[in-house]
């Protein structure tokens, strides 16, 4: 190594080092609980007596199907579909399927929902 000449290998392991220990002990700000939200004034038309609409919970398991947790069969589904689409068409179902059910049972419930008019579904999935 002639004289006046830097050896460029321990800077730069220095260098890691340096970034190494800041990546691990920085503590990043987390943006988003610092964001204000202005919600929306609640509508001084609308009348209070309206009810949000209810949430339909069914169950699609290996065993069979159940609304609010009511053991339910097929027929009795596409009954009670029809009956709730007649009072409310845009109300929300909750489906949750079950990880050991048969694919074939969430269609079926899927098609019975889609042939009584009820649009407004959500499926789940459930680890049991």
């Amino acid at each position: 190594m002639a004289a006046g000449q830097l050896e460029m290998t321990p800077m730069i392991d220095v260098v890691f080092q340096l970034l190494i220990y800041f990546i691990v002990t920085i503590k990043p700000v987390d943006v988003v609980s610092n964001l204000d939200v202005f919600r929306p004034a609640p509508d001084s038309k609308a009348d209070p007596s309206d009810k949000p609409p209810q949430l339909i919970r069914v169950g699609v398991y290996q065993d069979g199907y159940t609304i609010n947790d009511n053991p339910i069969s097929l027929d009795g589904l596409d009954t009670a579909f029809a009956r709730m689409a007649s009072i409310d068409a845009g109300q929300t179902v909750m489906i949750t399927v079950s990880a050991v059910s048969e694919h074939g049972k969430l269609v079926r419930a899927l098609d019975l929902c889609a042939k009584n008019g009820l649009k407004s579904l959500s499926v789940v999935s459930a680890s049991n």
